[in-house]
């Protein structure tokens, strides 16, 4: 008989590295994950770009400074135990105007309190040597950001907690969360599943779920669809290494970037155009309950009035493929739009408060023994066995 029995919803990343790591460092302890899909890593870590983020973006002293640093470490010694892919090709941010010079130089002091290892300012010929293609006036290079195949680790995640004797549910669709004498029952329609501990990590449903726990409203989800175009094979050649942007920091988005892919593709994208449902991958796709409850909600409203000419520029992108490779240009110049196809698109998960205010750091909601992950964007896939720390830590810490 186990010990205790805590349940995890969602089988994404973060939901499998917590699983894994109850069921690595606390014997005894079944862990039991249930997913509404059929497969593991079906959505956010499914579309995700792949991309192990060093740290140079977060505020020092936020959880994500500290956790994407520490989830770097882990999830490149795990990889390399399991055989898994992960590639340090190394990252540039480029400032391809003078004006730009000064937000570089702002994040390079921000990289450097976070601890981002062999960082350097780079001049223009510098880049030249590293990227002989790209543009640009200077750019910070990262020559330790690497690669991975999320989905691969999440699958080798769920096979270490079925190897110490817990249970990845598939087809499990949460429906009701139920505190009862002794634990707390876990619905799937008629289904029950009796925890002693809850851990959500539900990604785009993340406030739905925690609803049916009782907790707090705020802050809702808004999904941003991010779409992707993909250089030609014969093109996959203009870029060696990540190629980034200066990023605008009134967004938590990091603009049109090259990145390459373990396969050998090469990403280029993604804008960020609010998404018509939760799981709306495709242009196409409409959740009529999703967009009823955007609409309902007053952060929705303060949000877009803040940022609707930032909006109109991703919907341009969006329907016009010319649009799309302008900015894409500017990093490698001559690249257009005969050099591109259309690619796959993710669902980024903003978290989003009254105020109209995105969330920019990691949070995390405690309900009696119940632990609800409201916010996890990026860089969640990076630091998800960091994460797993932090948020197991605090689960078992809690009477």
């Amino acid at each position: 008989m186990a010990d205790e029995t805590v349940g995890i919803v969602g089988a994404g990343i973060l939901g499998l590295a917590v699983g894994r790591d109850i069921a690595q460092r606390r014997p005894g302890t079944r862990v039991v994950v249930l997913e509404k899909e059929h497969e593991v890593a079906a959505h956010q870590t499914g579309h995700n770009s792949g991309v192990v983020h060093a740290g140079l973006y977060y505020a020092p002293g936020s959880l994500k400074a500290a956790l994407c640093v520490r989830g770097v470490s882990l999830l490149r010694e795990y990889c390399q135990d399991r055989r898994l892919p992960y590639d340090e090709i190394g990252k540039l941010v480029v400032a391809v105007r003078e004006d730009e010079l000064g937000r570089m130089n702002d994040l390079y002091e921000r990289a450097r309190n976070n601890h981002v290892p062999e960082l350097r300012k780079i001049s223009r010929a510098e880049i030249k040597e590293i990227e002989p293609h790209a543009g640009g006036v200077a750019a910070l290079h990262s020559p330790r950001t690497a690669i991975t195949d999320y989905p691969a680790v999440a699958r080798e995640f769920a096979k270490d907690i079925e190897a110490s004797g817990g249970e990845v549910r598939l087809g499990f669709p949460v429906t009701s969360i139920t505190n009862v004498p002794g634990g707390i029952d876990v619905g799937s329609g008629q289904e029950r599943v009796r925890v002693d501990r809850l851990i959500l990590c539900a990604g785009l449903h993340s406030d739905a779920v925690a609803q049916l726990a009782q907790d707090k409203r705020e802050p809702r989800i808004i999904p941003f669809r991010g779409e992707y175009m993909l250089l030609k094979p014969e093109r996959t050649g203009l870029v060696r290494g990540l190629v980034y942007p200066v990023p605008d920091p009134r967004y938590p988005f990091l603009g049109v970037h090259f990145t390459p892919r373990v396969d050998g593709s090469v990403e280029v994208g993604p804008n960020a155009v609010l998404a018509l449902a939760r799981e709306g991958y495709r242009l196409g796709k409409v959740s009529v309950r999703d967009l009823a409850g955007l609409a309902a909600y007053p952060g929705t409203w303060r949000m877009a009035a803040q940022h609707w000419k930032t909006g109109v520029k991703e919907y341009r992108g969006s329907l016009s493929r010319t649009a799309f490779m302008k900015d894409a240009g500017l990093y490698i110049p001559g690249v257009g739009v005969s050099d591109v196809v259309r690619g796959g698109a993710g669902v980024l998960v903003e978290a989003l408060d009254p105020d109209g205010t995105l969330v920019d750091d990691f949070r995390i909601h405690q309900v009696g023994r119940i632990t609800a992950v409201r916010n996890a964007p990026s860089p969640a896939a990076t630091a998800s066995m960091a994460i797993a720390e932090h948020i197991v830590g605090a689960v078992f810490d809690t009477a």
